[in-house]
């Protein structure tokens, strides 16, 4: 038997003991099955990158009440679209008291659902690409296909020795600041600086005990020697997201950690 048959069976067997655990919970049930899809990213997913990145579900599971399940946050646009509906998360940078920055510096988040509630686009504006370049977003997008497991923190670890890698340059301090301003605090990591933004989701409403879940830290680290942007960590809308885009790179640098 071929290991990926072997590795989807395990799979299988792993979702139907998550069927037994998380009863009453079956948003995770279609997450996973999005998961699943992962392996077979070409099949299922079409990635569009222009002035923003879209990727683009071809046969869609997850419902648009699924995310309000797995986030406890609403949108802050719900508008129609001849599709379906579109759903707009703005997300604006804020001081250290959640007053918003003036001049004003924002990025979005949209997610697109058809007329049966199923997700079909979800898509990152322009100022998001900055701190996650387009290539690097993909590349760890497949890189999900290979990812583990954790079932007690309901998440997934990617394995980048399971994809072929990239080149491309890394976006430079100078250009991302240039978009971003300037950061909440700088911290001093030996050979990296970690700069930290924070970010405010508009919202209608948060459900009761998850209101910590509209602030989104934003940690974007720097190669003081190269400057170049090495690693973003934040958590968007209940979305957390890592990138170390070193490990995505065909030719990873003697510094990478």
């Amino acid at each position: 038997m071929k290991t990926e048959t072997i590795k989807r069976i395990l799979r299988v067997i792993c979702l139907l003991l998550l069927t037994g655990s998380l009863s009453g919970c079956i948003y995770w049930i279609r997450a996973y099955q999005t998961y699943l899809q992962m392996d077979e990213f070409d099949r299922y997913f079409t990635v569009v990158s222009a002035d923003e990145f879209t990727l683009q579900f071809k046969e869609p599971i997850l419902y648009s009440k699924d995310f309000v399940s797995l986030s406890k946050l609403y949108a802050s646009q719900d508008v129609p679209t001849p599709d379906g509906r579109r759903w707009r998360y703005w997300f604006r940078k804020v001081d250290a008291n959640n007053k918003l920055i003036v001049p004003e510096v924002k990025f979005y988040s949209d997610l697109n659902f058809n007329k049966e509630g199923r997700i079909i686009a979800w898509s990152f504006s322009s100022l998001f690409l900055q701190i996650a370049p387009p290539k690097f977003i993909e590349v760890s997008l497949r890189s999900l296909g290979g990812a583990e497991i954790d079932k007690e923190k309901r998440q997934l670890r990617t394995n980048s020795k399971l994809i072929d890698k990239i080149s491309e340059d890394l976006p430079r301090k100078s250009a991302v600041l240039s978009q971003l301003g300037e950061p909440l605090e700088i911290k001093d990591e030996g050979e990296v600086e970690v700069y930290v933004y924070h970010f405010l989701l508009e919202t209608h409403h948060i459900e009761k005990g998850y209101e910590d879940r509209a602030l989104s830290e934003v940690k974007i680290s720097f190669d003081k020697k190269t400057q170049e942007l090495i690693r973003m960590t934040g958590r968007f809308a209940g979305l957390k997201v890592s990138i170390n885009y070193r490990k995505f790179l065909d030719e990873p640098s003697e510094e990478s950690s």
